[in-house]
C-alpha cells in the first residue's frame, strides 16, 4: 500500500495535467424516449439505484442474517456510507445524463469517489485491522471528494487534470485487490471481492466501446451496459455481505 501511495504521489507530481479522454464524454446513444432525452443512459441508473437502496436497508436496518455480517456493528460504517454512495451515484449519473455538462459530472463523480473510497476502508476493516480502517475512512474520504474538487477546479482554471480522479478511482481498486491478495478476509466468502473487481472492470470495458457496442445494431449502447455491469457488481458485493460471517 506504501508503495502504491508513492507511485500515485508521484505521478500527481511529476506529470503534466491530463485532460480526461474524449471517449469517456462522447455517448454515442442520444435517444430520446417519453419526452427524456438520453432515455437509456437515464434510466439504467434505475437497477443501481435499487441494489444501492437494497444495500443501505440491510446494513442499517439489517435483516436476520446480517448480526453474522458484521463481527462488530461499528464495522457497518464504511460499507453504509459504500452503499450510500452508490445510491447517490445513481441519481447523480441521472442528472447528469439528462444534460450532459462538466458541471452536472460533479454530482456523478462525487459520490463514486465516497463509494470507492469508503470500499476501500472497508477491506482494510475486514482484512487488516479494524480499528485502523475504521480510523481511514474520513482520510479516504476527503481524499476522494478532494480528487472530485480539483479535477473541476483545473478544469475551470482552463488546464483540466482527471489525473487526482482517476488515481482515486483506479488507485482504490488497486489498493483493495492488492490487499486483498495479501491479507486473507475475516470473515467467509471474502474472495467475492475479486468477483467484484472482475464485474466492475467488465462495465469500464463497456464504457470505453460505448460507440463500437451501439453500432453493432444500435439497440444498446456501452455506456448504458457500464451501468447495468456496475449493477451486477454491487449486487456482488451486497451478496458477499448478506452470505458471509466471521471465521
Amino acid at each position: 500500500m506504501a508503495l502504491l501511495l508513492v507511485a500515485a504521489l508521484a505521478a500527481m507530481a511529476m506529470l503534466p495535467p491530463l485532460p480526461e479522454p474524449q471517449v469517456f464524454r462522447q455517448l454515442a446513444d442520444d435517444r430520446t424516449f417519453l419526452g427524456i432525452a438520453n432515455f437509456f443512459n437515464v434510466a439504467s441508473n434505475v437497477p443501481l439505484l435499487l441494489i444501492g437502496t437494497w444495500g443501505l436497508h440491510f446494513v442499517w436496518r439489517g435483516e436476520p442474517r446480517q448480526r453474522d455480517a458484521f463481527a462488530d456493528p461499528i464495522e457497518r460504517w464504511p460499507y453504509l456510507l459504500c452503499f450510500l454512495g452508490i445510491a447517490l451515484t445513481s441519481l447523480g449519473s441521472a442528472y447528469y445524463h439528462l444534460a450532459p455538462d462538466s458541471a452536472r459530472l460533479v454530482w456523478d463523480r462525487l459520490p463514486m469517489a465516497i463509494g470507492f473510497m469508503s470500499l476501500l476502508s472497508a477491506t482494510v476493516v475486514d482484512r487488516i485491522n479494524a480499528r485502523a480502517g475504521l480510523r481511514l475512512l474520513l482520510p479516504l474520504l476527503l481524499i476522494g471528494v478532494g480528487s472530485v474538487v480539483v479535477w473541476r477546479w483545473s478544469q475551470l482554471g482552463g488546464a483540466e487534470n482527471i489525473l487526482p480522479y482517476a488515481v482515486v478511482q483506479y488507485g482504490s481498486i488497486a489498493a483493495i485487490l492488492a490487499i486483498a491478495m495479501v491479507f486473507p478476509s475475516r470473515y467467509t466468502h471474502g474472495a467475492k471481492i475479486f468477483g467484484v473487481a472482475a464485474t466492475y472492470g467488465a462495465a469500464k470495458v463497456a464504457e470505453i466501446l460505448d460507440a463500437q457496442i451501439y453500432a453493432l445494431g444500435q439497440f444498446v449502447s456501452g455506456h448504458t451496459l457500464k451501468h447495468l455491469i456496475a449493477a451486477i457488481a454491487v449486487y456482488w458485493l451486497l451478496g458477499m455481505l448478506r452470505l458471509r460471517s466471521p471465521k
